[in-house]
């Protein structure tokens, strides 16, 4: 099949190649523009580009893919779909309307649920046991066309948003194969979404990794591993900063208050919460690399009952 394919991020990645090994013709890749990182703040090409660049595929790069210039582009390339993987910009009608089998949107999640920028890391912090991966027809609406097929995925009690991550690109990568084969063969079926069961996903923002220590234990921990590997939760010790970025749920001791430290060790200490505390095994102080407890301990003196 002729294909244009429309991908950002590494979660990207996998279905692109995905789409070149099993020999379909992938015409060109549109993704979002380089953005400047780190302190030198050179240019970062996105992952898709990269690998685009590996298989020797033209590609785009449009701040504005709705511009006519754009989508007159779109139509020279003839494309018979477009596949879209977290590209970053919503389709216009203009370019919706293109491709013979339409526009097929790889989305991590189980739509209706979770629509939206970032369903992955929802999925975690709201405790869901299984999350997976839908391709569906993209509409006018955000995330709200018909589901063409469905894979689902469990979500372990160790998984972050990185791991998770992982585990649905690799998911998406089998079944867009199988989407578009079905498109092919006219088997492809269309189930309209309920929206009475949907929920918005929003995009990740750096202020929703401040911990809240009134809130339960268990609920912090599910917020420290689904906001990993970006923006990360974290909270202030002694004034600074410190990113979490491995916990586990203990008891707190009777007579403590949420963002007391409690069974400080050598090796470990914790934090009590709304209900329960948060014992904290691994961290990030501001301006350090990542480190284990006992690491920090042996830098920052805690004692039981100081408050963060």
């Amino acid at each position: 099949m002729r294909i244009i394919y429309m991908g950002t991020p590494d979660f990207a990645v996998n279905a692109l190649v995905s789409l070149v090994d099993a020999g379909h013709e992938v015409v060109a890749c549109y993704t979002q523009p380089d953005k400047p990182k780190g302190r030198s703040k050179a240019l970062q090409p996105t992952p898709v580009k990269v690998k685009a660049f590996e298989y020797g595929i033209p590609v785009y790069q449009p701040v504005k893919l709705r511009e006519a210039e754009n989508v007159e582009k779109i139509k020279q390339y003839a494309p018979d779909a477009i596949v879209v993987a977290a590209y970053g910009q919503i389709l216009p009608e203009s370019i919706l309307n293109i491709p013979a089998y339409g526009c097929i949107n790889i989305h991590a999640s189980l739509l209706p649920k979770y629509r939206g920028a970032a369903p992955i890391e929802r999925a975690i912090i709201d405790g869901e046991s299984k999350t997976g991966v839908t391709t569906m027809y993209m509409a006018k609406g955000l995330d709200t066309g018909d589901i063409i097929e469905q894979s689902v995925v469990s979500i372990m009690s160790d998984d972050t948003g990185e791991t998770l991550t992982d585990k649905l690109a690799k998911t998406g990568a089998k079944l867009i194969l199988s989407t578009l084969d079905k498109l092919e063969n006219g088997t492809a079926e269309r189930t309209v979404q309920n929206d009475d069961e949907s929920c918005y996903a929003a995009m990740l923002s750096k202020d929703m990794g401040d911990i809240d220590f009134t809130k339960p234990a268990d609920e912090i921990e599910r917020l420290v591993r689904g906001l990993q590997p970006w923006p990360c939760a974290f909270t202030r010790i002694k004034g600074k900063s410190v990113k979490i970025y491995g916990a586990c749920v203990t008891d707190a001791p009777e007579g403590t208050e949420p963002g007391q430290i409690t069974g400080v060790t050598k090796k470990s200490f914790a934090i009590v919460c709304g209900e329960g505390a948060l014992q904290i095994k691994r961290l990030q102080p501001e301006g350090k690399k990542p480190m284990d407890a006992a690491a920090f301990l042996a830098g920052n003196k805690l004692c039981d009952g100081e408050r963060i």
